[in-house]
């Protein structure tokens, strides 16, 4: 395995600040995604605590805060979000990655509506952006880090599969509710 932060500093240096739509779980959503995977770590991986999970949507390359004007974007997103039926995106059984530990979730197609109206959103600021869209709802449980070579990726998967019951955990999507937009 190699670190994600390594892969991703040639496209996201440290102190860029670009603009990132998410779905933020609630704490009890995120407790409810993490509680299974408690005690999944090692050297070379940082897990994520339930507070930092999200779901992405878009991560707009190069663009800032201060390239748009924020209070027009998010009430622009909030308009045409709440123009969108609500839904409930179901997370389940981990995969073990070269880059992080992530949980996958569906339905695909009103979570691809929503990162298309986020992405056009974003879009009509008029900022330079490169758009790094989001291809499916996952959320990532661990991110590889500096020694993350030493990572055995077959003990990591039988440590997960070994987890007995159920690990099916779900996030409401709704125009109320999201988008959020964390700082980034």
């Amino acid at each position: 395995m190699d670190s994600f932060f390594a892969r991703v500093e040639p496209f996201w240096p440290a102190g860029r600040r670009d603009l990132h739509w998410h779905v933020l779980p609630t704490p009890a959503e995120a407790a409810a995604l993490a509680a299974p995977y408690a005690g999944i770590a090692g050297p070379g991986l940082e897990p994520v605590s339930p507070d930092g999970m999200h779901c992405t949507l878009l991560h707009a390359i190069g663009a800032g805060r201060d390239d748009v004007d924020i209070e027009e974007l998010l009430r622009d997103v909030r308009s045409t979000a709440r123009t969108l039926a609500p839904f409930t995106l179901t997370f389940d059984r981990p995969a073990v990655g070269a880059f992080a530990i992530e949980i996958s979730g569906w339905p695909g197609a009103p979570f691809t509506a929503l990162v298309d109206t986020v992405t056009a959103a974003t879009d009509r600021t008029s900022a330079a952006f490169k758009p790094g869209r989001s291809r499916y709802p996952h959320i990532s449980l661990g991110y590889t880090t500096s020694g993350a070579a030493s990572l055995d990726a077959v003990a990591l998967r039988a440590a997960l599969a070994s987890i007995d019951g159920p690990l099916s955990a779900t996030v409401v999507a709704s125009g109320t509710r999201l988008p959020r937009f964390p700082w980034g």
